[in-house]
């Protein structure tokens, strides 16, 4: 399981404090399917909705699971825009809801519907969201693909979408389409046969042992009705069958509803996750949520109690993606219960133990986003324990390996928050080797490769803060190497998501070493990235902040390169962002740390252009914001303060006023943290506080340390 991406100074989080991703799921289906058709076809249209709704699917079959879903009872609702529309000011937009929200997509074809503009648009805009979607198609007259044929284009019956195959990017392509089609042409029997087609495409299921399973279903019909005419000599064998099978049916319907709970939690939220919208996982844990609700744990069988406690987290996820963290924690320490009493039970079980794990390191990261650096320590430290315990009990398992590489890489994250460099670094080098011995089992093996993509971050992270800035730039180089490969084979938005920070850090990382062209680059290519992201949820807050946080630093790059005027858009846009999320969110010390830094580029540019009173002003406010936040990494804080005031000085001194910019710098070396270690970029800023102050050897003395490291980055204008 990927941790590492989650941490802050991992995928596309920033410096200066916490900041988590994680894999996010989809809508809950509310219509079963979508009827397409032309309103020239509303009395078949008329049936096929009525025929649909009132079919019951065979005992026999509901509940199966099958390559469309668990099969369910009743194929209801059926969405039709003449029947369900409500009054609305925007007809379109309603529509488009309904085809988000259905399952299936049927078009009831004729010479008609493949002429209505109407029609092919509900096809385009059901296949743009789901290029591999169900569609299927009901022939009503004409012929399929007849416009291939010469002379008989009049008699097409396929509107052109339909056709035609969609790509991931809801593009049509020229591949020739090759919907299930089912022919309700002919007599009535024709006409039943191919409506039971149909169902079966939705279904998942033969056509023959769907017809035989409804022949036997009327059959059975007709033998009850035959039964009950014998009268009262069968009431009591009546009674005693009901009773027998409403006793079956509570425990079939139960067994189907926990073998729907159980989809729900494997292989539909694994099918969801690559979409990337947060309502998809909502209400999938909503529905499950539902079910166990008012069931004591200690009622609960091993397996329902498994699927509470995944439930809870899922819960808990997207909480922690929109920004709620206080609800996440809650619904992680409810989770935490279940998957404790779940190794009371049987407490040598890994699987237990890789479960209760998950929900300990969330505890742990969000107490590392909230600055609680003991607490976060302690969680991972349990975590990598019950790490340790999963190997010691099944050696054999590289997906337990990993997560003692996860361990590592957690306390790692915690050590760079305390500052302790040297020992992070080696932590992290430690698990790039380890993670690196377990992909030479499977080379191709997703999860691995995952594993190795975070680590190789963490350790550019740490390399660059204990001063080894070529180690740094080649850990940052295979990182984005290898998820822009994942990404190319997969196109799961997960690893769009990871590309944004690892482009942005390693344009920092080239931006130290003085390589400015190669930094703006990657810069540029961070914020496509985020551009990318953003586009897929336009609700995901983290999302959000990491291309405002891209842009921030495409910005910061073009004023170091002398490009002030083209940096404005950027960082406008960035703050506009940031603003946004911190009128949701005003707790969040990361997104105050954000809004300072908005606030310092504006006066970098201001103060580049040689507008001394309007950097002024920037940097008395990145002042102001700055002396409230209080982030995991105290010593980041007041190392931004501390280049807060620097810049308030410069810009004094720009506008004649040496005592007070005098009294800036001043404020700005009594702002610098006593730590036990600076990272390159603060060491620079400690130089040059000294140098405003007019200890030039102290000032020298940290550059030539700087210069041995390879650094290079040029300041911000000059005084």
């Amino acid at each position: 399981m990927a941790k590492l991406a989650r941490l802050l100074a991992n995928e596309g989080a920033h410096e200066h404090g916490g900041g988590f991703v994680r894999r996010i799921p989809r809508l809950r289906t509310r219509y079963y399917a979508f009827l397409s058709y032309s309103h020239q076809d509303k009395d078949l249209a008329d049936w096929l909705h009525r025929e649909l709704e009132k079919f019951r699917v065979p005992h026999s079959l509901a509940g199966r699971l099958t390559a469309t879903g668990v099969v369910p009872r009743r194929l209801t609702p059926i969405f039709r825009d003449q029947h369900d529309l409500s009054a609305a000011d925007d007809l379109g937009e309603e529509i488009q809801a309904a085809l988000a929200a259905s399952q299936f997509l049927v078009v009831l074809c004729s010479p008609a519907s493949a002429k209505s503009r109407w029609t092919n648009a509900e096809i385009e805009s059901f296949k743009r969201t789901r290029p591999e979607g169900c569609v299927l198609a009901a022939v009503a007259s004409g012929e399929p693909y007849a416009s291939d044929m010469p002379g008989r284009e009049a008699e097409e019956c396929f509107p052109p979408a339909l056709r035609f195959k969609y790509d991931r990017r809801g593009h049509r392509t020229t591949k020739r389409a090759e919907p299930l089609a089912a022919d309700l042409r002919g007599n009535a029997e024709d006409q039943r046969t191919g409506f039971l087609k149909l169902v079966a495409g939705m279904l998942g299921v033969g056509l023959d042992e769907l017809v035989q399973r409804e022949t036997t279903r009327r059959h059975r019909q007709m033998a009850w009705l035959a039964a009950a005419s014998l009268g009262g000599m069968a009431v009591t064998s009546t009674l005693a069958i009901t009773a027998i099978q409403a006793r079956d049916a509570a425990r079939e319907q139960r067994r189907q509803a926990e073998g729907l709970i159980g989809f729900m939690l494997g292989d539909l939220k694994d099918k969801l996750e690559p979409i990337g919208k947060l309502e998809a996982l909502g209400g999938v844990g909503d529905r499950v949520l539902a079910y166990y609700h008012n069931q004591p744990i200690a009622d609960l069988s091993d397996s329902a109690l498994s699927q509470r406690s995944q439930a809870l987290s899922l819960m808990a996820n997207v909480a922690a993606q929109r920004g709620n963290s206080d609800k996440a924690l809650g619904l992680y320490h409810e989770a935490m219960a279940g998957t404790a009493e779940a190794i009371r039970r049987k407490p040598d079980d890994p699987q237990r133990l890789y479960e209760h794990a998950q929900n300990v390191f969330y505890v742990g990261q969000i107490a590392y986003g909230r600055g609680r650096l003991d607490e976060a320590a302690a969680q991972f430290t349990e975590y990598k324990q019950l790490a340790d315990r999963m190997v010691a009990l099944d050696p054999n398992n590289m997906t337990y390996r990993v997560e003692v590489q996860n361990g590592l890489a957690n306390l790692g994250a915690v050590r760079i928050a305390q500052r302790r460099f040297l020992e992070s670094a080696r932590l992290s080098e430690q698990a790039v080797r380890t993670i690196e011995a377990v992909t030479t089992f499977d080379p191709n093996k997703r999860d691995y490769q995952e594993s190795l993509a975070e680590a190789l971050a963490w350790a550019g992270d740490a390399e660059r803060d204990a001063g080894n800035l070529g180690k740094a730039v080649a850990m940052r180089e295979r990182h984005v190497a290898l998820l822009t490969s994942l990404l190319a084979r997969t196109g799961d938005v997960t690893f769009r998501q990871r590309l944004v920070g690892a482009e942005r850090k390693l344009g920092l990382l080239y931006a130290l070493r003085g390589q400015l062209g190669p930094a703006a680059d990657h810069m540029r290519a961070s914020v496509a990235q985020g551009d990318q992201l953003t586009s897929v949820e336009t609700g995901n807050g983290k999302w959000l902040e990491y291309s405002a946080l891209a842009k921030s630093n495409l910005a910061y790059i073009l004023v170091v390169s002398g490009k002030p005027d083209e940096a404005v858009p950027q960082i406008d846009a960035s703050c506009a962002t940031i603003s946004g999320l911190l009128a949701k969110d005003p707790t969040s010390a990361d997104l105050r740390t954000d809004l300072r830094e908005c606030w310092m580029m504006r006066g970098y540019i201001a103060f580049a252009k040689g507008a001394n009173a309007d950097a002024a002003t920037a940097a008395q406010r990145a002042i102001e914001i700055g002396k409230s936040v209080r982030s995991a990494d105290a010593g980041a804080d007041a190392f931004g303060l501390a280049r807060a005031y620097r810049l308030l000085g410069d810009s004094r001194k720009g506008f004649g006023d040496g005592a007070g910019a005098a009294a800036a710098w001043t404020a700005a070396f009594q702002a610098l943290p006593r730590v036990p270690a600076e990272r390159p970029i603060e060491t620079q800023e400690h130089a040059i506080i000294l140098e405003r102050l007019g200890r030039t050897a102290e000032a020298q003395q940290l550059k030539r340390q700087l210069a041995a490291t390879g650094y290079r980055l040029p300041e911000v204008g000059r005084v």
